[in-house]
């Protein structure tokens, strides 16, 4: 399991580390091209979910990040022998639930800067929590197509 609490505790604290970091030195609505017409750092400040979804519901999202976790933690991982495949997947998702469970709960809202326009398409803003978010699910996705009949393999390494 040290995979699993390693992949976790790094994206918790790589997450707030880079957003305490946009915070201290931009403010809300700032936007600094990187690569003109493809990536800006833009500092905003999210208090939905993915989307924007249940905008201005951050206690309810509060209360669903937690409730998610607990089900996560002990459906899937409490008292199983994960695979180290499993363990960063796992890791990932879980940290990157907490980085932003963390700005709910200490900044009201989740705070994104990454800003990307493909092709004339202007993503929504996001962040690194986001990321190892959808990371893990591709992950754990690639974990249910390939597993066991179950979906996901308990055989451990």
């Amino acid at each position: 399991m040290k995979k699993f609490y390693g992949f976790a505790l790094g994206t918790i604290l790589l997450d707030q580390i880079i957003k305490n970091l946009f915070l201290f030195f931009m403010n809300f609505g700032q936007s600094n091209v990187v690569i003109p017409n493809f990536f800006s750092i833009t500092l905003i400040g999210n208090t939905g979910a993915a989307f924007s979804i249940l905008s201005s519901n951050t206690f309810l999202l509060i209360i669903i990040s937690v409730v998610i976790l607990n089900l996560i933690f002990f459906l899937f991982i409490k008292g199983k022998k994960l695979m180290k495949f499993e363990q960063i997947s796992y890791g990932l998702l879980v940290g990157g639930i907490i980085g932003n469970l963390i700005d709910r709960v200490v900044h009201g809202q989740v705070i994104d800067y990454l800003d990307f326009n493909l092709f004339g398409f202007n993503f929504p803003v996001f962040n690194l929590a986001d990321v190892a978010i959808v990371i893990s699910m591709i992950l754990i996705a690639f974990l249910i197509i390939k597993g066991d009949k179950n979906g996901i393999s308990s055989k451990g390494k």
